[in-house]
Parts: C-alpha cells; sequence; structure tokens
C-alpha cells in the first residue's frame, strides 16, 4: 500500500481517532488471513512481587468497555490479577505482519455476562470447566479423564450445564493501545494511543 494518511503511516491505519475501530478493522482482515485463532493472544500477568507471567489466551469479546475472556478464577492468571489488577495483550498476526498491544486495568465481568457466554461453549468444553483444576499439580492423566467422565454423569444434559462458580471472565479496560506493522530495513510503523480524561489522544514512536 503506497496511499499515506495525515500521519505520513500506512495507509493500513486509517487516520482514525478511535482505536476500538481502528482494532476491528485490523481483527477483520485477520480473521481472512490467519490460519488458526486469529483472536489469540499472549497475556502477560504479574503477581503481587512483581513476577511476571505470560500465557495464550484467546479473546472472546472486546469494545469501547474492554478486551474480554474467559478462564479458571483459580488459575494462575486470575490469583495474578486479584493481586496486581494491570495486565498487557498482545496480538501477533503473522500473515499480515502486524501487532496490537493493549495495557491496562483489568476487572472481573458480571455475573450475566459469564452465563450468557457459557451457555453458549460447546458441551465438552463446559464439562471441561468442571472437570479441570487449571494449575493445580496432575498426578496423572488418567484423573483428569476419569473427572471429566464423573462430571458427565452429573450434568447428562447437554444444553442444561450450569456455570461453575469458580469460572468466570475478564475484561481488560484499555488505557494505552499501540499498533504495529513491519518495515523494511526494521524501520517498523507504531502508532499509539493514549487514553486522557476518556478521549484517546494519538502519537507515533521510532521503531
Amino acid at each position: 500500500m503506497n496511499q499515506k494518511n495525515s500521519l505520513d503511516l500506512n495507509s493500513c491505519f486509517l487516520d482514525l481517532n478511535d482505536p476500538i475501530q481502528l482494532f476491528k478493522t485490523w481483527m477483520d482482515e485477520a480473521k481472512k488471513t490467519e490460519p488458526n485463532d486469529p483472536n489469540a493472544l499472549s497475556l502477560a500477568t504479574a503477581d503481587k512481587n512483581g513476577i511476571p507471567s505470560v500465557r495464550i489466551v484467546l479473546l472472546k469479546d472486546f469494545g469501547q468497555d474492554g478486551f474480554t475472556f474467559y478462564t479458571n478464577l483459580d488459575s494462575q492468571k486470575s490469583l495474578d490479577i486479584e493481586s496486581n489488577p494491570k495486565a498487557e495483550m498482545c496480538f501477533h498476526w503473522k500473515s499480515l505482519q502486524r501487532q496490537v498491544r493493549v495495557f491496562g486495568s483489568i476487572n472481573k465481568v458480571k455475573d450475566e455476562i459469564a452465563d450468557k457466554y457459557f451457555s453458549s461453549r460447546d458441551y465438552g468444553s463446559k464439562i471441561g470447566a468442571w472437570a479441570s483444576e487449571q494449575s493445580k499439580i496432575l498426578q496423572n492423566r488418567n484423573e483428569l479423564l476419569k473427572r471429566v467422565d464423573a462430571f458427565k454423569k452429573t450434568y447428562p444434559e447437554t444444553k442444561n450445564v450450569p456455570r461453575p462458580e469458580n469460572w468466570s471472565g475478564w475484561s481488560l479496560e484499555p488505557k494505552m493501545i499501540e499498533f504495529w506493522l513491519s518495515g523494511q530495513n526494521r524501520i517498523h510503523e507504531r502508532l499509539r494511543y493514549y487514553k486522557e480524561s476518556n478521549n484517546w489522544e494519538k502519537k507515533l514512536l521510532n521503531p
């Protein structure tokens, strides 16, 4: 793309004042080009002592209020968030040579939102949420499979599996969103949005 916007960036940046709108456009393009899980992201958290952890999770919803994923509330990531409610997400779409970073504060979603999403999951995933004691030591694989079978007997009706109390969603409220495009000779293009008094400000960054 040779067309430039007012900041002299590649036209894929669209010269928008709203980073959520730009993120949606980039995500829609990634869905067409990424072979697997375009909604996959690296989630970085740190515990109360500042020890970092990073892992891949799947984005399930996003908008002006936040970027949402779901998990076991007893997992390492959830324990980190409970003690240090700041986190950063990083999306990397290799097919497009693009990256997006999102930083902000993170909060649990409302129960009704978690219930609605949980009900939309397939039966196996619902049972897995009950069976997996996420992040805890597992003596052997068969131990987990036995729990899976047990919960299938407890909840045999595929459409009637309740959400476990220790399973919910987290929503990251963005304070900073940075868009990155690969460039020749490592002269990449970076556009960062900062939230100031509920308004977004944008600035270019050196690669």
